[in-house]
């Protein structure tokens, strides 16, 4: 049985997998960001510049906001925790958003991705404020986070395009 049919779309069974694992990883998804931050093992405290505090609420509303401070940033290793935090920020939503757009074929237009993704991170960002609003889950708004999710499910539109046109390719070849 092959993968995707003549439409570069998902066969059935297969369907039935991604969802099953879409729905597993947005589990894990609300478990990495809505659970109060303390409960995580921490290596070390790193404290990134840029940070404001409004009452419980703690946001970093600074875009770029390591390139802005970088110079604040107080040693490699803050530098390397804040540069891998990033980074997995843009890989949060990647497979979820590639998913979808296994699973959706009404989602795959540059644009369709774009809002989705932004909304999922204005989401998780706006509900780990009033978490934290509520019940001091020690969690911080991030403008960046929204920057990099959404560059991560960006990113998981252009792998599925990819990954279309070489079915695309290989079925011509054939």
């Amino acid at each position: 049985m092959k993968l995707f049919d003549r439409q570069a779309n998902l066969q059935a069974p297969f369907q039935k997998i991604v969802k099953a694992l879409a729905i597993c990883y947005t589990i894990a998804i609300c478990l990495m960001c809505f659970l109060p931050q303390s409960i995580y093992p921490t290596l070390k405290s790193v404290e990134t510049p840029g940070v404001q505090h409004f009452g419980r609420i703690t946001a970093i509303l600074t875009p770029f906001n390591t390139l802005v401070h970088f110079g604040k940033i107080p040693s490699l290793v803050d530098l390397f925790f804040i540069i891998l935090q990033n980074v997995a920020n843009i890989f949060l939503l990647f497979p979820l958003v590639f998913a979808l757009c296994l699973l959706k074929p009404g989602i795959r237009q540059f644009k369709k991705v774009l809002l989705i993704s932004f909304l999922m991170s204005l989401a998780i960002e706006t509900t780990q404020a009033i978490l934290d609003l509520l019940f001091d889950f020690n969690r911080v708004f991030e403008v960046d986070d929204l920057i990099t999710n959404t560059l991560g499910g960006v990113l998981a539109y252009l792998l599925y395009k990819i990954v279309k046109n070489n079915i695309d390719s290989s079925r011509k070849l054939l």
